[in-house]
């Protein structure tokens, strides 16, 4: 190019003059410094101090407090179903019906029994007292006397024991009526009306109480010994009033009602180096059914003065987490942090963040160190769960 304009400024006046005014106007262009960098827009939190409370994620499973299968005391054939499938019972309601007939023959043959034996007895008694003063006078013998005494007794035991099998036919009778001992759900019929039922062996069904519910988890020895210097301190709640143990059903829904601890085993499971544990929990509106699958959160820890930044602002390099931080100069630098516990969407910071530091939340992707920004504050999160979602499960795999 600059050679094509010294040809045009060595051919002539009016050539000169062109080839002039182009070469002042490519050096202007050339003195023209680049416009600046607009600043990047991004989102950011002052942190400060605040209270958290650390929990643990375990996996539990309810579990009825009873659990009663019902087999009768009885034998014959099933006459009648009284209760239905999966209907609530109360203590006492009749459940089944055994075939009473037999029985109802039984309890008179031995009512007939026990009269007979009575009269016997009284013959006996009577035939006792016309010998006991013939006796005095010498005129029966020692040996008749002997005789009539024990034939007495004898009569007497026999009523006794004819008392005992009446007594024992009336239970059988009503034994032939199968009811509920305890107040419950009744379970799927395992016999049909009409089937053979065998005493003490044949199971009919299964009563399952529904309020309270138990609920069945692992711990392991180190986590335990820690939740039990904090329950010993409050045994029921913490200092927050927050209890130590809510659960949390399948759905991810929090139950309304909190859980008590009910048992501890009282020794260590050597393949798993975990201890059971057991909660009590009201079930008034019966939610919980036996064998459902839950998580038990137990508040681990809570803190006073935790710097709690969103997960979203949290970065990984190489297995290291880095923030964002505005310095001084309203420009982007990285900030090597350890990171703690997470608090539901939140993400507690354990090392490398100090109060008052801005920390950017959103519009990272185009920063690098020294990058001016121009900051707006991040929206409010929602105040909802604050559970460990992606904390580590313990006693198991999840439902």
């Amino acid at each position: 190019m600059l050679s094509g304009i010294s040809r045009r400024f060595h051919g002539g006046g009016r050539g000169r003059a062109a080839t002039v005014l182009a070469l002042a106007a490519l050096l202007g262009a050339c003195a023209k410094k680049p416009p600046p960098v607009p600043p990047v827009q991004v989102t950011m939190i002052q942190v400060q101090p605040r209270h958290a409370t650390v929990t643990e994620d375990y996996v539990a499973q309810t579990d009825a407090r009873e659990t009663i299968e019902i087999r009768p005391r009885v034998g014959g054939l099933l006459d009648r179903q009284a209760a239905v499938e999966g209907a609530r019972v109360k203590s006492g309601q009749l459940l089944f019906v055994i075939d009473p007939q037999p029985y109802v023959a039984a309890l008179a043959q031995a009512r007939a029994a026990l009269a007979q034996n009575e009269a016997s007895r009284e013959q006996a008694s009577r035939d006792l007292a016309r010998v006991k003063p013939l006796l005095a006078i010498d005129a029966v013998s020692r040996q008749d006397y002997d005789a009539a005494v024990a034939k007495a007794e004898a009569s007497s035991a026999s009523v006794e024991a004819a008392r005992a099998e009446l007594k024992t036919a009336e239970l059988n009778l009503g034994y032939t009526q199968v009811s509920s001992p305890i107040d419950g759900v009744m379970g799927r019929a395992l016999l049909k009306v009409g089937g053979l039922v065998t005493a003490y062996s044949t199971q009919l069904t299964t009563v399952y109480s529904v309020d309270p519910m138990y609920v069945n988890f692992s711990i392991s020895e180190r986590r335990l010994l820690a939740l039990q210097e904090r329950l010993g301190r409050a045994p029921s709640q913490t200092a927050k009033g927050v209890p130590p143990f809510q659960l949390i059903l399948a759905d991810g829904s929090r139950y309304p009602h909190p859980a008590r601890l009910n048992f501890i085993s009282p020794a260590v499971d050597r393949s798993t180096g975990t201890l059971a544990v057991r909660l009590e929990v009201d079930n008034p509106e019966h939610l919980l059914r036996a064998g459902q699958f839950a998580r038990v959160v137990v508040v681990a820890q809570e803190l006073n003065d935790a710097l709690v930044v969103p997960q979203r602002a949290v970065q990984d390099l190489q297995g290291k987490n880095y923030l964002w931080i505005i310095d001084r100069d309203q420009k982007a630098q990285q900030r090597d942090v350890t990171m703690g516990s997470r608090l539901g969407n939140d993400w507690i910071v354990e090392k490398g963040l100090e109060p008052g530091d801005r920390v950017i939340v959103d519009g990272v992707q185009k920063l690098k160190p020294g990058t001016e920004v121009r900051t707006a504050p991040a929206p409010p999160q929602p105040q909802g769960d604050t559970r460990q979602p992606g904390a580590a499960q313990h006693g198991g795999s999840r439902p």
